[in-house]
Order: C-alpha cells, then structure tokens, then sequence
C-alpha cells in the first residue's frame, strides 16, 4: 500500500491499492468530504444573504458527524469524524461571484464519487476532481490553511476589482477531525479539463535549480515536466497573436504583483498544452469526449474559470478561433514553433507558500551552495521578477508581424524621386535641343567682343568653358539622387556670352526668351549612409 505521511514523503506499495494520508485510507476522506460538504452548504442556504463583514472571514463552524447518524447528520459507513468550515459567508460571496449557485455547488461534489489523481509534487497532497471536471479537492499543511485564511480579506479585494485572473479561484476550505488527525482541504477551480488530453503538461516557476522531472516522474502516463524540460523541448517558446499576448501578460503582471504585496513566493504556472490533430480519429474522439462533457455539465458553467476567460473575459473565447476541434474547453490559441496549432490551459498554482523564517533560511543556506538567483526559493519581489522575465522571454512570444523595413522604404523613395529627375532634366534637354539654332544664331552675335569686355589676351572669343548642358544632364542621369527647383526670373536685357567655335554655351547662364536657366552643382539633401554623390539642381 503506498502511504503519504504528514511531511509529504511518500512510500511504494502495490498499484491497485489504496492509497493513505496521514493513516487515513483516501476512500474515507473523499466520503467525509461529500457528507461534510453536503450538509455544510445545505445548512447555508437557511442564512440569509448579506454583505460580507470583516469578522466573517474568521469565523469557523464546526458539526460533528457520528456513523449512526444524528437528528441532523445522516449515517454513513465511515469513522466518525467532525467536519469544520472556514469563513462560510465568505466562500459563499466567492462562489456567488464566480456564478456557481449552491445547487451546482453541491451536485458537482456530492453526487458522484470524486475522481483521485497523481499527485505529481513533492508535497504529498492528495488530489480530487469532480466527475463534471469543474472542482479540484487537495489536501493542504496546517500552515498552508491557515496562511489562507489570513489571506481572504485581501483575496476578497482583489476579486472585487479584477475577478478575472488566473490565480486560483477558492470556493471553499474545510477540515476533516478523526481520531485526533486533522486533514484540511480546500476546494479550487480546475485548470486541466480533463475532456481533452493533454500532450504535455508543465509546471513552470521561472527557476533552474533542479527544475527536471525526475526518472520515476517520467515513467508515468501523463508525466509532469518542468522548465528545463520545457527548454529543452520548447526551445523556441509559444507563439499568440498580437492582441491575447499582450492580454496574458498584462493578466501575469498584475496577478504576480497581487502576490508580491502578500509576500508569496515559490508559485507555479501550470500549462497544459493539447496538440490539434487532424487525423479522423483524433477527431472522433474529442468529438465524443466533448459531448460526454457537455452532458455531465448539464449547462452548468463557472465563469471566469477557464483560461481563456481568465485573460480576456467571457466575450471573447477560443472557439472563434478556425480549428480542427468544434469545441476548445475554454483553451487559448497558440502555435509551436513547428506551426503546430495548439490550446494552452493555464493557471497559477501553489500559492500558499509565504516567504517566512523557515524559507528565508533555505533561500540562504541554498544560496551559499548554489546559485542564488537561479534556486526557485527567493524573497517576493525578485521571485516575481524572474517568474514574469522567464515567461515573457522564453515561453510565451507574440507572432511579428510582417512589416517593410524603414531603410526600404527610403531607397524606394529615392527610387522614385530619381525617377521623376530624370523625366524632368530629359524634358529640359529637349526643349533646349529644339531652340539650339536660334540660340546659336544669337550667339555668334558676340563673337566679335574685344579683350576689355571678355577680359582674355589669346582668344577674344573664347572664355573659359564650363560643362556643358549635355555633359550635366547625363550626369544628372546616374547621380543617387536629386532635387528640382524651378523659379522664374525675368531677366531681359542681361548679356550672355557664348563659344563661337563649338555653339555651346561657355556660361552656366543662358537666356532664353524671358527666363533663364540655371545650372549650379551642390550637395544631395537626400543622402544614403555610403552614397554622397552631387546632384544636379535645375532652375527654371
């Protein structure tokens, strides 16, 4: 028989034997706990309903079940044992909030045997799902219930302002007394549906130290892998769309924040992730799986509970989402990096861990013999720290979208505005080839000016050349880039001096009619990082 003790240590035994906790056989702590429950809440609805008061979060009810049964407790087949509840209003303002009503409530617990699960810690806790998948029963520490208890003022708040998070949601904690042990249990929403299988499972903290499911954990049927394994298998991370990345992360911040102010550390992400398949039998099977699902609901549903809820709210959910399955549990749409389709369920987990004398001294002894900052033990803030780092940087990655690069768009700029520089100078040239005789004509008209007027001692009808309109316009055909400016001036009466040997102009000025064109090299206001080329400006 395998056995869990007090202090999580866990021993083998047959594999179809019962398993105990804390020399309680499991079967008689699932049978209290649906007696316990059912006649707690059913005493509940007697009570008229209020806003919650300060004192109600302290308050502890206690009844005392006997196997014979009593006036007011049925008989059973168990020990006899006393069954307490905690804060009782305000578990039932939880539960109202999160639009479970008592009926629900009671028929999801206690009218089918409870389901026990592997239990994939180190803790040794016992697991318990409802046969609808919506409840998780765990046993927790005498420590663990009462830091709890101690939290659901400030829990009470934080739901008020934002009840959509994908920290656990409590519906209720309870203890079980017999034969002087106590086993105290709480009840939390279930992050794994258990209606889809899920390929890989993941308990992510953010940590290295250690953080690789063990030889015996692997054996297992549905394993538990940790953030080396995810590394190692997802090494390149999973990949959203724009708008849930930013969704689930500003909902991790906010939600490892909240835990920061209450000095909790030493939590997990757990994340499920189901693979799409499009085989016809993957189908047939989910298709099946879902409608047993939906009929063991019977249209019964806890809001904000599934992941997808949690992030965005009811609204907005993955089956808006084109995918193989016509039903996504609640699950967020992803991609591998393989480009596999994939549905993430997630949650926060274990977070009844404060950062108290017995963890600061395990932080330190740690941090004398490893690595500080990679052991998952660390104070709050810094835990949060690397928790969001880890996840931002290495699991959950948004899908870039695919944009032209800025220095793209400025050579197509420059592309085009070469372009058009090149059709306007061709323009220019050929409307100075069509008045070329006339020009040239006027021209030889002063050829016979002396030296005084042209100021040289050789040649009286020679000054000194300049590049000609052709030569410039064929550079300004292979210059990078180049700008345009045209101005109009009326300059009638002003000479302009010509070659009478070769008919071309020896200014860069010439007149034409009554405007004139202008011909001045100067630097590129339009530079590339290795091109400096001249430009041609023309005036006209």
């Amino acid at each position: 028989m395998s056995s869990i003790t007090e202090n999580g240590d866990v021993t083998a035994g047959k594999p179809n034997e019962e398993k105990t906790y804390k020399k309680t056989a499991s079967s008689a702590i699932k049978g209290a706990i649906q007696l316990g429950i059912g006649y707690t809440v059913g005493n509940l609805t007697s009570k008229p309903d209020r806003d919650v008061l300060m004192q109600d979060f302290y308050v502890v009810e206690s009844v005392f079940l006997p196997s014979e049964g009593s006036n007011l407790t049925p008989a059973h087949h168990y020990p006899d044992f006393r069954f307490k509840t905690y804060a009782p209003l305000a578990f039932r303002y939880f539960r109202e909030l999160f639009g479970i009503k008592p009926d629900d409530y009671l028929y999801s617990i206690c009218s089918e045997p409870l389901i026990e699960l592997s239990n994939p810690g180190a803790s040794g806790s016992l697991f318990f799902v409802t046969s609808g998948d919506e409840f998780i029963i765990k046993t927790v520490q005498h420590k663990e219930a009462e830091f709890l208890q101690k939290l659901l003022p400030g829990y009470y708040m934080n739901l008020n302002q934002n009840p959509r998070t994908l920290l656990p949601k409590f519906y209720g904690l309870y203890c079980v007394q017999s034969g002087g042990i106590n086993i105290r249990i709480v009840v939390m929403n279930n992050v794994l549906p258990r209606a889809l299988k899920m390929h890989f499972t993941y308990d992510l903290k953010g940590s290295t130290y250690k953080r690789r499911a063990s030889r015996k954990e692997r054996e297992k049927s549905n394993p538990t892998f940790k953030d080396l394994d995810f590394l190692q298998d997802m090494h390149e991370g999973l990949y959203f769309d724009s708008e849930t990345h930013s969704a689930l992360m500003k909902t991790l911040q906010r939600d490892c924040r909240v835990l920061e102010s209450f000095k909790i550390m030493d939590y997990s992400l757990l994340l499920g992730i189901h693979i799409l398949k499009s085989t016809m039998k993957e189908k047939e099977g989910e298709c099946s799986q879902s409608a047993s699902d939906a009929k063991r609901h019977g249209g019964q549903k806890v809001l904000y509970s599934t992941a997808m809820e949690s992030i965005q709210g009811p609204g907005k959910s993955g089956d808006s989402v084109t995918t193989e399955t016509t039903n996504t549990m609640g699950g967020i749409p992803a991609k591998s990096h393989k480009g596999e389709k994939l549905l993430l369920f997630m949650g926060i987990i274990d977070i009844l861990q404060s950062y108290r004398l017995m963890k600061r001294l395990e932080h330190s002894w740690k941090a004398l013999v490893y690595d500080g900052d990679t052991v998952s033990v660390h104070r709050p803030s810094f835990y949060a720290d690397r928790f969001l780092k880890f996840m931002n940087a290495r699991v959950f990655k948004k899908v870039q979208a695919l944009k032209p690069s800025p220095s793209k768009k400025r050579c197509n700029s420059i592309t085009a505005l070469k372009a058009a520089s090149q059709e306007i100078v061709c323009a220019v040239s050929q409307e100075w080839k069509d008045e070329k005789h006339g020009i040239l004509a006027e021209g030889q008209s002063y050829a016979s000016l002396d030296d005084e007027v042209l100021g040289s001692h050789h040649r009286p009808d020679l000054v000194p050349s300049t590049q000609s309109l052709f030569e410039a316009t064929s550079l300004a055909t292979t210059l990078s880039s180049s700008s345009l400016n045209v101005d109009e001036h009326c300059q009638r009466d002003q000479p302009t001096l010509y070659s009478s040997s070769k008919g071309l102009p020896s200014s860069s000025t010439f007149t034409l009619g009554d405007s004139a064109i202008y011909l001045t090299s100067e630097q590129s206001t339009l530079e590339t990082e290795n091109d400096n080329a001249s430009v041609l400006d023309v005036y006209l």
